[in-house]
């Protein structure tokens, strides 16, 4: 990307013009890549009455024509994938393969979605009055407000969208202004097709500004956010006064257990894919790992040979690389922070540890840290980072606790050969998904959600598209 590009809003099915503009560069080497608009509380205003003014009309279609809608979008962004991936490692840092399923995930996921136009579904329920039925229907909220994340940004435009649409909803997507590119280059397919007048609108801008006026807005029905903890937060605060109804996707802190048992092998590559997908920029990445003592040595040099193997890099120059850079400086600095207070707490580095010099760019070395203990910083916070911190536990009981011993309840993972050892981690282990024996990575179909303060409702399969609607009971009397 050698254009520096000046994007627009998308608003009402026009582009729209904003200010001040906001720079956005790669994170391998500092390139300026775009400018993009921050929004007005008088475009924020817009966009929402937009969508509001649409909504009606869109709910009233039938939803298998709404689907139709969605996988014409789907069409638009398998034909331009190899554009919109290399943008993403452009703006992102993700190396091409991952940017590359990134982009046909979201081609999936808005057919999948749209395959749910002839299976939503209300209840019929039994009356206690003779001639009285009861019906039990789902409707669509109404206006939308989608704020995305910087890690997965591309996928999550879909994430939000397709069932909010499909649902009969409308909505209005803010993009981060890390990652935002993506977004309007999805804004320009859109508008390609002949999706009505004011169903999808993209506003650019900062949290602090843009986002802040969506959160706060009156005329916002959903707000559905996925980022960090402290941003949820003040989002709940934000959206208390007009009682939105919220879905947050937050924070996560994933404990994988190994046990004696465990194919070490298995165990050991699923763990490094978890940890240094994106950079360990993933919200269900393996965050801490609690090993079994019999097995701990040869597990922990095993794990470590494999991160040291980690090729990482500029993806923007070698296609071939497992990792690429962190985001920004704020993220990197908190990495190089939490390990240097780790290794003052009694952390021993087996690998890593330090920040990568390769002359530009936001990288820090693939790190395996041993000797942790439950009460360091490490073992409780989320680091977002290419680091591996491991403990010694005696047995699957005290591997249990000291996982659920957390603020967060994302994703969690377990490697034994034992069925009982499994089917007990599955009932004990107090987060929303549980990998067995495998990577941390979910399905479309399941139900992408957490516990504690890694959020409230969830995305993905039925469950998540129901977090789109509202229940209307109706009784008639013969």
């Amino acid at each position: 990307m050698t254009e520096v590009t000046t994007y627009q809003h998308y608003i009402d099915n026009r582009f729209v013009a904003g200010e001040p503009l906001i720079e956005v560069h790669n994170p391998a080497n500092g390139e300026l890549l775009a400018r993009i608009p921050e929004a007005s509380a008088a475009q924020v205003d817009s966009a929402i009455g937009a969508a509001r003014a649409a909504q009606k009309g869109w709910a009233a279609k039938p939803a298998i024509e709404r689907a139709g809608y969605l996988r014409r979008i789907a069409e638009k962004v398998r034909a331009n994938a190899p554009r919109l991936a290399r943008i993403i490692t452009a703006e992102q840092g993700k190396v091409p393969a991952l940017a590359e399923v990134e982009v046909n995930f979201t081609a999936d996921y808005l057919d999948y979605m749209a395959e749910w136009a002839r299976r939503l579904e209300g209840e019929v329920l039994t009356s206690d009055r003779a001639g009285e039925h009861i019906f039990l229907l789902r409707k669509p909220l109404g206006v939308v407000a989608g704020i995305l994340p910087w890690n997965f940004p591309f996928f999550l435009i879909a994430r939000k969208m397709a069932p909010a649409l499909l649902t009969g909803n409308t909505i209005v997507i803010k993009p981060s202004e890390e990652t935002p590119i993506n977004c309007f280059e999805f804004a320009r397919l859109v508008a390609e097709t002949d999706l009505p007048t004011g169903v999808f609108n993209v506003v650019g801008g900062t949290g602090a500004s843009a986002g802040s006026a969506l959160t706060s807005h009156a005329g916002v029905d959903l707000i559905s956010f996925t980022g960090s903890v402290a941003t949820g937060s003040r989002i709940m605060a934000a959206a208390a006064p007009n009682i939105t109804k919220l879905n947050l996707e937050l924070g996560g802190k994933a404990p994988a257990i190994v046990l004696a048992d465990a194919d070490l092998e298995l165990a050991v590559n699923a763990i490094k894919a978890s940890r240094v997908i994106n950079t360990g920029q993933v919200c269900n990445c393996a965050e801490r790992v609690y090993v079994q003592r019999q097995v701990a040595d040869q597990f922990i040099e095993k794990i470590a040979a494999a991160m040291a193997a980690t090729r990482f890099g500029d993806p923007n120059v070698q296609a071939d690389l497992d990792m690429g850079p962190l985001v920004n400086r704020i993220g990197l600095d908190k990495v190089v922070q939490m390990v240097r207070t780790a290794t003052g707490q009694g952390a021993q580095v087996i690998t890593g540890g330090a920040v990568a010099d390769l002359g530009q760019g936001f990288h820090y070395q693939p790190t395996v840290l041993a000797g942790c203990s439950a009460g360091m910083e490490i073992m409780r916070k989320e680091i977002f980072g290419p680091v591996l911190p491991i403990q010694v536990v005696e047995d699957l009981d005290e591997a249990i606790a000291l996982a659920n011993d957390s603020d967060y309840g994302l994703t969690s993972s377990i490697y034994t050969r034992n069925l009982s050892a499994a089917l007990k981690a599955s009932r004990e282990l107090d987060f929303g998904e549980t990998y067995i024996n495998r990577e941390n990575f979910e399905a479309m179909q399941g139900f992408h959600a957490g516990t504690r303060k890694s959020g409230i409702g969830g995305a993905d399969g039925k469950h998540g598209l129901y977090e789109y609607t509202h229940t209307h009971v109706v009784y008639a009397q013969e």
